[in-house]
């Protein structure tokens, strides 16, 4: 990733601004009553939009205001840039961009609905002794990747009953933490906010072990 992200966001920001470059041309060949069609498009998608976000169980982290704003603004965009390819390429390669947008967007939201069932569908991670001894006998680096693991299913939608479960893992693995290296673990939370520090680097990498001789002249 650290090789393909300038990459990526260069591609992505050079695409934003021809995509704003087509909006003016197409603003302008519109003129006044187009303007005023696609404004009056891009309230009726904010509107739909709004009541979709007012009527679903769990908003994806947006406000109502913030859904329909996000819409109105995406209907106005995609037309202004519809028409203004149309100025300059023609109605057919108007055409072909619209079809291709559709299709891009239907492969995006196929993508996204089969990550929300999988996360979804995560068998519980348990709340009993057999999962804390599993916790228990992982390594400091596994106990690491499921911080970070959790800590990303819980910046996307889960049910209830899902969320409550990645909660108990991850209280679980900060037990195991902690008991693996007070100290380090003290100074991990010191170093800043949990979900951006990587505990690895702070805690043991394994469990401490009680000394023989100690054990030895308890017995």
């Amino acid at each position: 990733m650290p090789v393909r992200g300038p990459l990526v966001r260069f591609l992505i920001g050079l695409g934003l601004v021809c995509a704003a470059v087509l909006a003016v041309v197409g603003g302008i060949a519109l003129r006044g009553p187009g303007l005023v069609a696609v404004c009056v498009s891009g309230a009726l998608a904010g509107c739909v939009a709004a009541g979709v976000a007012r009527e679903a169980p769990r908003p994806a982290g947006r406000s109502v205001l913030e859904s329909a704003g996000q819409a109105a603004a995406v209907t106005i965009g995609a037309l202004l840039v519809v028409s203004g390819t149309a100025v300059l390429a023609g109605g057919a390669v108007a055409l072909l961009l619209v079809g291709s947008g559709a299709a891009g967007w239907a492969v995006l939201r196929w993508a996204r609905d089969r990550r929300e069932a999988a996360l979804r569908a995560v068998p519980p991670a348990g709340t009993g002794a057999g999962s804390a001894a599993a916790v228990a006998g992982a390594s400091t680096a596994a106990l690491g990747e499921e911080w970070r693991r959790t800590g990303a299913q819980l910046q996307r939608p889960l049910a209830p009953a899902a969320r409550q479960r990645v909660v108990t893992r991850r209280a679980q693995v900060l037990d195991e933490l902690e008991r693996r290296d007070p100290d380090g673990f003290a100074r991990w939370l010191a170093a800043g906010p949990l979900g951006s520090v990587d505990p690895t680097g702070f805690v043991r990498g394994t469990p401490p072990r009680a000394d023989p001789s100690t054990e030895t002249e308890a017995a």
